[in-house]
């Protein structure tokens, strides 16, 4: 399957650059990611961290000196309460870093960590340039506390990232393995954690993990646990990590399709009709986005897990039937010409936003139409047959496992309806996400979306994305 190429864009979407968040960093940004419940998000670059708030677009505060080299990745914890915050760090020193964070415990929340800082600009309509100083003089009042330091990887460290549940946090690194690390302490204050395994099946650096969200559908059918792992590696594949019913953690699919370095992978987080699993998107060096879709059986859990508790004491090397069919059902139009860094998709609209070292953003769009059903006979991974257009059915590039003749539903069609070149002047951009807005200029504050871009010019920059009528 190649990708499609560009089409004209109808219900087009304007991407409109929001005033960048304060200060500037003034050194290469890698990624931004966005507190779970809280107008919070946080950048890596340099050795350190910077927490910025949504609500005024500037620092919220720091965390400054617990790594020895470069961090390239943080993930926030989730479920904690709303004075609390805890920010994991990766580092290029190996080594990823357990932050803490306590506002007032007697507060509301908000007043103990944003509003306390925020608050009474956003009421006000102030957010001129002359409260700079009033913004980063806050901001370094607050302090976190570095408390844990999770060692174990021989390499850099190139991304973490936290189960829904917070209880399971995952690593990876250049030493071509993915860590699962779980908390053990006894209340939130107790950082004691333990690993629970150790994942060495990919063949280069593991560029991304990612955890399956907690949405409708994704144990509609339950297999083996509820969390569920993808990784991205330098080895040009992703993998699909489940524990089984011994405890351990175990490859079920693994994804082959793209020809080059798998930048990334993210999850689909809105539900899908029928309840569906959901579907994983992973982008790349060669320029591609993909979207993979489970397989799933229709009739049910039954035959599945007669086959699973018929598994006890065997060795991982012979669990076949814990194998996963995954298919590549979409490779989204083509629209960079260099390798692209990173793709989000959205959990509100479903629209997909990419990035790259051709420093555009790139907006597509899925038309949710319903295709005839394909039946599909391929026993081995294929590799992709580029010189065949796309008919917007699901493609013969199954795992490489042993499978029968199936049904699969087709793949709806993907389009093109925005793009914004040299978003960051001539620089790379490095990391793209939604994430809601708060900001004193939004319609509704915590509903509607924008994106932020993370480039190597220092600036994490918000965008407004305006979408026309169809």
């Amino acid at each position: 399957m190649q990708p499609t190429s560009a089409p004209a864009a109808t219900g087009a979407a304007q991407i409109v650059a929001l005033a960048p968040f304060k200060p500037d960093l003034c050194e290469r940004a890698w990624q931004t990611a966005a507190h779970p419940t809280l107008p919070l998000v946080a950048t890596v670059h340099g050795k350190g961290v910077t927490v910025f708030s949504l609500a005024t677009l500037f620092s919220h505060s720091s965390l400054t000196g617990g790594h020895t080299r470069s961090v390239r990745s943080a993930a926030w914890k989730p479920n904690l309460p709303p004075h609390k915050l805890c920010l994991v760090s990766g580092s290029f020193d190996a080594t990823a870093g357990v932050w803490r964070w306590d506002g007032d415990p007697d507060g509301d929340g908000e007043q103990a960590l944003e509003w306390e800082v925020t608050s009474t600009n956003v009421r006000n309509g102030n957010e001129n340039d002359d409260d700079d100083d009033e913004h980063v003089n806050a901001a370094e009042d607050k302090e976190w506390e570095f408390t844990l330091v999770l060692e174990g990887h021989d390499s850099e460290i190139k991304s973490c990232a936290f189960s829904p549940s917070g209880a399971h946090l995952a690593t990876c690194s250049r030493d071509k393995s993915v860590w699962i690390w779980e908390d053990i302490g006894a209340s939130e204050e107790d950082d004691e954690w333990e690993t629970i395994a150790v994942l060495n099946e990919h063949e280069g650096d593991v560029k991304a993990v990612a955890w399956c969200p907690d949405v409708p559908g994704r144990n509609a059918r339950r297999r083996y646990s509820p969390d569920v792992l993808a990784s991205a590696s330098y080895d040009n594949t992703l993998r699909v990590w489940r524990e089984d019913n011994d405890g351990e953690w175990v490859c079920v699919a693994v994804l082959e399709g793209h020809e080059q370095t798998v930048w990334g992978v993210q999850w689909e987080s809105r539900p899908r009709p029928g309840d569906r699993f959901p579907r994983l998107l992973s982008y790349s060096a060669d320029a591609t986005i993909r979207i993979w879709t489970l397989k799933e059986d229709d009739e049910g859990d039954d035959s599945e897990q007669g086959g699973r508790s018929a598994l006890g004491g065997i060795p991982n090397t012979m669990r076949r039937s814990l194998r996963e069919e995954w298919v590549c059902t979409a490779v989204l139009p083509a629209a960079h010409h260099r390798d692209i860094y990173a793709a989000a998709w959205s959990a509100q609209t479903g629209i997909v936003a990419s990035t790259g070292s051709d420093g555009k953003i790139v907006l597509y769009k899925e038309d949710l139409q319903e295709a005839p059903s394909v039946t599909t006979t391929t026993t081995t991974t294929t590799r992709p047959n580029f010189d065949q257009p796309m008919a917007g059915t699901a493609e013969s590039e199954l795992l490489a496992v042993q499978q029968s003749p199936s049904t699969l539903p087709g793949s709806a069609r993907w389009r093109i309806i925005g793009t914004k070149e040299n978003s960051h002047g001539p620089y790379e951009v490095n990391h793209i996400i939604w994430c809601k807005r708060y900001d004193g200029r939004a319609r509704a504050r915590g509903e509607e979306e924008m994106l932020i871009t993370t480039g190597d010019n220092g600036i994490v920059q918000p965008w407004e994305v305006l979408v026309g009528k169809q």
